[in-house]
Formats: structure tokens, C-alpha cells, sequence
């Protein structure tokens, strides 16, 4: 989100795509765009609308990471995580920057994952 608040103590895998969210994931999903993510939590930005999350609502998000596996670049794995929002920001473009902390932390760390397979060509096998 920025850098003046930073409490993170992991670096985040930034990466724009979209994020989808709901109370009730029975019922009308809304979408976003990821900002980044981390073990611990996703930042995403979403219209300024009825829609947008309100700080400390509990919300259900669906979204993709890179699968940092396999010779396909374009290979995602879906995941699903509730959270507790913790942040929101208007922007000025009009749109709410959003801080989600999972109830349950990833098992990976994207960002060192991602790292680690740049540092070893991207090669399953090596």
C-alpha cells in the first residue's frame, strides 16, 4: 500500500490481477485488481462504489498467482482466503486501495518463491 505505514516484515509479490470479493461468496462477487500479495495478506484496488470493503469487515477473496513452476509463464494456481479488512484508502483516480490480512496465512511466500525460481531459471528440474 505505502511505504510510510510499512508493518510488513515479508517482502510482497507485486502482481496485477484480478481479485474477486464477497461477505457471501453465495451471492453477487465484486472485482478488483491486485496491487500485491503476501503469506499474510493481499493489497488490491476496487471502484469507489456501494461495493467497496469497509475497514474491519470480514470478507471472502478469490484471486491467482503465478504457479512459479513448469515451463508455462502463464500458469496461475487459484486460491481462496477469508480476511479481516484492515485498510482503506480513496485514491485519487477514484478508486479504494484495499489491505486484507488472511485468517489463515498462505503456506508460500509469493514474493520468495517467485524470487527463488528467477535466481534458478525458472527450471523445475535444475
Amino acid at each position: 500500500m505505502d511505504d510510510h505505514n510499512e508493518r510488513r516484515q515479508e517482502n510482497r509479490l507485486g502482481y496485477q490481477w484480478p481479485v474477486w470479493f464477497s461477505e457471501d461468496f453465495t451471492e453477487t462477487l465484486s472485482q478488483g485488481l491486485m496491487i500485491d500479495v503476501s503469506s499474510g495478506g493481499i493489497g488490491f484496488n476496487c471502484e469507489s462504489n456501494a461495493d467497496c470493503p469497509r475497514q474491519g469487515q470480514h470478507l471472502t477473496v478469490r484471486f491467482s498467482i503465478p504457479r512459479f513452476e513448469g515451463d508455462d509463464p502463464t500458469a496461475t494456481v487459484s486460491i481462496t482466503r477469508t480476511g479481516e479488512v484492515r485498510r482503506v484508502e480513496r485514491t485519487a483516480g477514484g478508486l479504494c486501495r484495499v489491505g486484507i490480512e488472511f485468517d489463515t496465512p498462505l503456506g508460500l511466500r509469493p514474493a520468495e518463491v517467485s524470487s527463488l525460481n528467477a535466481m534458478c531459471g525458472n527450471d523445475p528440474g535444475a
